[in-house]
């Protein structure tokens, strides 16, 4: 490896557990300084493993890491001066307040006790927990202690943060919140953002590049457009009123591409490329008066791409279509 970034760089880390339980299978990655990185996979795939690696928790079996151009193992105290982390099992006492738990970690991080309030004040405010400051954190919702969680891996101005599935189990307002936090944390302050996650559009709309992994290995990488672009095309599904026509309707259909899985009653194609499009589409069936049902256009996915690279679909597309079926 050479001259170590003061992102995030790793090269053939491996980690191994007793029994031989092999958790990370020697991946490789580099994070940009002021990047937002998405760690995406199911549970199990080694997100966390690696997260506790980078973060000096774990040590590597093998391989070398760097954070902040420090070496994980050989300079963990100078790692674990630069970064922050909010974890996925949060270290809060139910027992003290917000406010009390700001007090003890800028105390903890050896800030200079005048600035201690007013940065304990200004994180506060920042998360959105200003006026449930003084109530205790066992009254809390889980949003309300993942922003607290942040709140307090920002204390000491860390130039990386590493949020391990940070908006599991959140409401859409709060998971929302706490994106538009991350966001302006990598905008504004610079901050380098390592996430782990499980939703599909958590990478999508928040990361700037994303690296799938699975079975402890990186199977595919890049930014959202660029990993959905490798399954090209986007597809049209149609379901015409009078079920008898879907032939009809799939001799029309088969002029702009590849027919596809659709759903029971309807027909799909994949389009070939970017000369056609659902204009094209819709004029053709009115040209022979094929009336539709329905009639909808789908862009591939990350979860289309994940589908692609793994085999199957990830547990956190499902919530989220099951989120989107309730609202």
């Amino acid at each position: 490896m050479a001259e170590a970034s003061k992102g995030i760089e790793a090269a053939g880390l491996v980690r191994e557990f007793k029994g031989g339980v092999v958790a990370v299978a020697g991946i490789d990655l580099y994070v940009a300084e002021g990047e937002i990185y998405g760690f995406l996979g199911p549970n199990g795939a080694g997100k966390s493993t690696t997260v506790h690696m980078l973060t000096t928790l774990l040590p590597p079996t093998a391989g070398r890491a760097t954070v902040a151009g420090f070496d994980v193992v050989k300079q963990g105290p100078a790692v674990r001066k630069a970064i922050g982390a909010a974890l996925q099992e949060a270290a809060l006492d139910p027992m003290l307040t917000g406010r009390e738990h700001m007090r003890l970690q800028t105390a903890l991080h050896a800030l200079p006790r005048e600035e201690r309030r007013a940065r304990g004040e200004e994180l506060l405010e920042r998360v959105g927990l200003t006026g449930a400051a003084d109530r205790k954190v066992k009254t809390y919702s889980g949003g309300m202690k993942r922003r607290l969680d942040l709140a307090l891996a920002l204390v000491h101005h860390p130039r990386l943060l590493f949020l391990d599935e940070p908006t599991t189990g959140l409401d859409p307002q709060s998971r929302t919140a706490l994106w538009q936090e991350v966001a302006r944390l990598a905008k504004e302050d610079g901050v380098t953002v390592f996430l782990t996650t499980q939703y599909l559009e958590e990478a999508d709309v928040l990361c700037d590049r994303v690296g799938i992994i699975d079975q402890g290995k990186i199977v595919a990488e890049g930014t959202p457009s660029e990993l959905k672009a490798t399954i090209g095309r986007p597809t049209v599904d149609v379901v015409p009123c009078d079920h008898e026509q879907r032939d009809r309707v799939a001799d029309v259909l088969r002029q702009f591409g590849d027919l596809t899985q659709a759903s029971p009653h309807g027909v799909a194609v994949r389009l070939a490329g970017d000369e056609f499009g659902l204009a094209d589409v819709i004029r053709a069936l009115d040209a022979e008066e094929l009336h539709v049902d329905h009639l909808e256009l789908h862009s591939p996915s990350l979860d289309d791409v994940f589908l692609a690279k793994t085999g199957r679909t990830l547990e956190g597309a499902e919530e989220e279509q099951q989120a989107e079926l309730v609202s």
